[in-house]
């Protein structure tokens, strides 16, 4: 354990400089099992990405010891979680730097057998340099199994496959159902493409269809065929226009359904207000195609194949690390997760609970460069009292105005966890 007065520079250094290591997992919220002999690969494909300054810093510390540039490189290995250390059953990552500098991978060929009797499972990555040395092991959020999409129409009791407005998914494409010929709804410098390699996660908004397009409320509660909704891109916030998402059956639009959206379900996406134009993909580019009325079914359209979306829900998790002030040995992991603060009394006694997941005994609390007195009490809270606020200078108490602190977790070798959670000082 590092001296207090050093540690507490380190933290001042960090918090003007960031050196963090991100590592991002990017994966479906369920899984079609593969029966028999078959191999039915997740899709879209588990993704994980490597940003932050902090890679570079770690890799050149590499460089320096090891005289050498193959060291440094970042693999790993990604498996479903019950499949223990067997390698055979994982599948190797190796990482490509893109145009933003940042890492990036995916595994192509993961499934699940029938074999796997379970309801429930999640991924797990565990990464390393090319010189051995292991940086941690991170997991996804659950993922369900299904058997196959349901044809049913979905019952709002059947929550789990339902979609709701203001959850993430991801569309892709399949031209005569070969597996070849998937390809993702994404973005790519500031314009919508389908990708065969890449898949973006856009957030999926109800809209209030009487509101001009320029003010677009999101709604609350769960999307049914015939709503109006908005698709937009988690990563850089780009949009469509206003759509209108329509059931698909054998290549035609029904216009007349109305039943709740459920994962896996072929849909289609037709521009608001236009006629008959719909969301399309013509090899990479996306554009509108314009379906055909059917003459003797008047709630019918009829589509292309590249107009003809398959809809999945999707999950994001991000853990966030800095090794900037330790000379790290250990794994990263577990990295630790907030997801919630509590305050309980106040004044001199102040007690903040952090609430998470993956804590652990060799945890600190940090308000800015300011340690916390702190109790572990689960691997999903830690107890701190919140430091008096002349520990972050003296003249505060005088000032009239809040002072906001952001919080930290940093292990005892001086490892830090930042967060996105930030602790508010308001004068009385």
């Amino acid at each position: 354990p590092y001296q207090t007065n050093l540690l507490r520079d380190g933290v001042r250094r960090y918090l003007q400089l960031p050196a963090d290591q991100t590592v991002l997992i990017l994966h479906a919220k369920v899984a079609q099992k593969s029966y028999g002999n078959e191999k039915r690969f997740f899709c879209p494909p588990p993704c994980v990405y490597l940003s932050g300054p902090g890679w570079k810093l770690k890799q050149e510390q590499i460089k320096a010891r090891d005289l050498g540039e193959a060291g440094f490189r970042v693999c790993g290995y990604m498996g479903l979680d019950s499949m223990g250390s067997n390698l055979m059953e994982t599948q190797k990552l190796s990482f490509e730097e893109q145009p933003d500098a940042k890492g990036f991978s995916c595994a192509k060929a993961l499934y699940i057998s029938d074999a796997d009797k379970r309801k429930h499972f999640r991924l797990v990555l565990k990464l390393f340099f090319s010189n051995g040395q292991e940086i941690g092991t991170f997991h996804s959020k659950l993922i369900k199994v299904i058997s196959k999409p349901s044809q049913k129409k979905q019952s709002l009791k059947n929550t789990d496959l339902c979609i709701s407005s203001g959850s993430k998914v991801s569309l892709f494409n399949r031209l005569r159902s070969q597996t070849v010929s998937t390809r993702y709804l994404s973005v790519e410098g500031g314009a919508f493409f389908a990708s065969a390699r890449q898949w973006a996660a856009f957030t999926l908004h109800l809209a209030d269809e009487h509101c001009a397009r320029s003010e677009f409320p999101p709604r609350e509660g769960y999307i049914h065929y015939g709503s109006v909704v908005q698709l937009v891109c988690t990563a850089t916030g780009i949009t469509l226009p206003p759509l209108i998402i329509r059931k698909v059956t054998k290549q035609y639009a029904l216009l007349d359904v109305d039943e709740p959206i459920s994962q896996l379900h072929k849909c289609a996406f037709q521009f608001q207000g236009s006629d008959r134009m719909y969301l399309c993909l013509s090899t990479e580019k996306v554009i509108q195609f314009q379906a055909s009325p059917c003459p003797k079914e008047a709630n019918r359209e009829l589509l292309n194949d590249g107009s003809c979306w398959t809809i999945i829900g999707t999950e994001t998790v991000e853990y966030t690390f800095s090794e900037s002030l330790a000379c790290v040995c250990e794994p990263v992991s577990p990295v630790p997760l907030i997801t919630a603060l509590q305050l309980t009394g106040g004044g001199d006694v102040a007690m903040l609970e952090v609430q998470g997941e993956y804590f652990h005994a060799h945890l600190k609390v940090w308000f800015g460069d300011v340690e916390a007195e702190t109790m572990y009490r689960s691997p999903k809270s830690l107890m701190c009292v919140v430091p008096d606020v002349s520990a972050f200078g003296s003249d505060w108490r005088w000032l009239r105005y809040p002072i906001t602190v952001p919080l930290l977790l940093i292990r005892d070798d001086g490892l830090i966890y930042s967060s996105s959670f930030t602790f508010t000082y308001t004068p009385e």
